[in-house]
């Protein structure tokens, strides 16, 4: 097939890798661009950190409080985040290997009766609310922004040609955010209903529910909310 990821670096590479391998034609097109943002932590003592995003532990990574948070453990949402939190230092990683629901339930088992206060190394725009779905649970949760994502505007030129040409049978979706950027991209450049027509293939429901509602035709959601759910995804395609 020829697809398109929409996925923001350094994960999109990955992910175009892992397709050309399985024999698909992949155009890269990263939608969003991290960037990390100052943060002080609170003066407060912290039982452990959570993680819902990769783009989290790579930006603490050279933060100057980076050995006072490796020194906690860390809850990731899924192994690929808990692979960045390993890579940025963290010794004590557990991952919950789904979505954020997921997460929250692996907190309220893995932790104590004692359970103190969780620091959430958070992106600048986030899904839910991680607080209050811990707060019936006596969890607190403290978020502190650390990245943020920064939307592209328009489509490279190749993107845009291979959409006006009808050249692409599938565009892959790993976040809402890269989802509305993507029918941004399309509405700015004319491309709007060429943009709707391949398959849409999304990490999750709440994904795919602005392409749902933009009126894509065909919308698929992999069958688990990480990486190797899309793959498989494709692969039944």
């Amino acid at each position: 097939m020829r697809l398109l990821v929409t996925r923001p670096e350094p994960d999109g590479e990955r992910t175009a890798q892992a397709l050309r391998a399985r024999g698909h034609a992949v155009i890269l097109a990263p939608l969003l661009r991290t960037e990390p943002v100052a943060f002080t932590l609170p003066d407060r003592a912290f039982s452990a950190v959570v993680l819902t995003s990769a783009n989290a532990a790579r930006a603490v990574a050279a933060h100057h409080s980076v050995a006072q948070l490796i020194a906690l453990p860390a809850f990731a949402v899924g192994r690929r985040t808990g692979e960045a939190a390993r890579a940025a230092g963290f010794r004590d990683v557990r991952s919950a290997d789904g979505d954020k629901s997921d997460l929250a339930a692996l907190l309220r088992t893995q932790l104590g009766a004692d359970r103190g206060s969780l620091l959430y190394l958070a992106g600048e725009d986030r899904a839910g609310d991680l607080a209050a779905d811990l707060a019936g649970d006596g969890l607190q949760v403290h978020a502190v922004v650390v990245y943020r994502a920064v939307k592209a505007e328009r489509f490279a030129p190749p993107v845009a040609a291979a959409l006006g040409a009808g050249a692409l049978d599938g565009v892959l979706h790993f976040s809402a955010r890269t989802a509305e950027a993507y029918l941004a991209c399309a509405a700015h450049d004319g491309l709007r209903d060429r943009a709707l027509a391949p398959v849409h293939y999304c990490l999750s429901g709440q994904v795919a529910a602005p392409l749902t509602v933009a009126g894509a035709a065909v919308v698929k959601v992999a069958p688990r909310p990480d990486e190797a759910g899309m793959l498989e995804l494709i692969d039944s395609a």
